[in-house]
């Protein structure tokens, strides 16, 4: 079972921490700007959220369409099973 976190108690180091994370921050920020430069000024679009899916994600079905996959679906185990011979158990 893992041991949970000890507090750290030293603020010298957390700010030391941060102070690092700020620069490794800015030097992300300019190299994006160079890369926008690069493409021409224009800023990448942010990822679009996809519109949710409806539950099940498809039309119904009628029942005349559900008959037919369940009767091919029996034929379709009736010839496998039928091939297959007795069960090994």
């Amino acid at each position: 079972m893992p041991r949970p976190a000890k507090r750290i108690k030293d603020q010298t180091l957390l700010n030391a921490a941060l102070q690092g994370l700020e620069i490794q921050k800015q030097r992300i920020e300019e190299q994006i700007q160079q890369v926008q430069k690069m493409l021409g000024g224009r800023k990448a679009k942010a990822a679009e959220p996809k519109k949710a899916a409806k539950a099940g994600g498809r039309k119904p079905l009628s029942a005349a369409a559900r008959r037919r996959i369940s009767l091919a679906q029996k034929r379709r185990w009736a010839a496998y099973r039928k091939g297959a011979g007795p069960a090994a158990k």
